[in-house]
């Protein structure tokens, strides 16, 4: 029996949840830990200073990979890292991230956030030097490849701690899917 490459990524072995929810009212400003947040079509979350901007862009929403905390810790020669501190607005266990961004253009992902929210992951989540300044000399290599991704949020609603996270295919494709 063969299986087509195109279906392989679009499989997922269960869901994953929401572990944090985080906000910076202010660019550079203290993240603020939530137990819910609203999701803004093509804006971000409310109360986020991404949000506040002008509307679009690709980083709406920045997503962390909770299963890369205690390899950052590791690398960074500390116990644990305080999640808030990476200043990612969900942590995300239980699902891959880099695999539920799309391989293939015809074939586009979705991450669905609880009843409600539908994100579309654009790319890879860098780190800033800022990491350095809280997390101590090397942070920025440590981080490089583990940072998270980053998304547009195609449809909003509350997204709370706990949610499932599921990635499906984009039944259809909306035209500023790629944007």
């Amino acid at each position: 029996m063969t299986v087509d490459l195109r279906e392989l990524a679009s499989r997922f072995p269960h869901p994953g949840r929401v572990q944090a929810i985080y906000v910076r009212p202010v660019r550079r400003g203290a993240t603020r830990q939530l137990d819910q947040a609203v999701a803004i079509a093509g804006r971000g979350l409310q109360d986020d200073h991404i949000a506040a901007r002008s509307q679009g862009g690709k980083r709406q929403v920045t997503l962390l990979q909770a299963e890369h905390l205690p390899v950052i810790a590791s690398l960074i020669g500390k116990k644990d890292v305080d999640p808030a501190l990476l200043r990612r607005n969900l942590v995300i266990a239980g699902l891959n991230l880099s695999a539920a961004r799309s391989l293939f253009n015809d074939r586009p992902l979705m991450l669905c956030l609880g009843p409600e929210v539908q994100l579309a992951l654009t790319g890879s989540c860098d780190p800033c030097s800022r990491m350095e300044e809280l997390l101590g000399p090397g942070a920025y290599n440590a981080m490089r490849g583990h940072g998270g991704m980053t998304a547009r949020v195609l449809s909003g609603g509350v997204i709370r701690v706990g949610d499932a996270v599921r990635c499906m295919p984009v039944a259809d494709r909306p035209a500023d899917f790629s944007k």
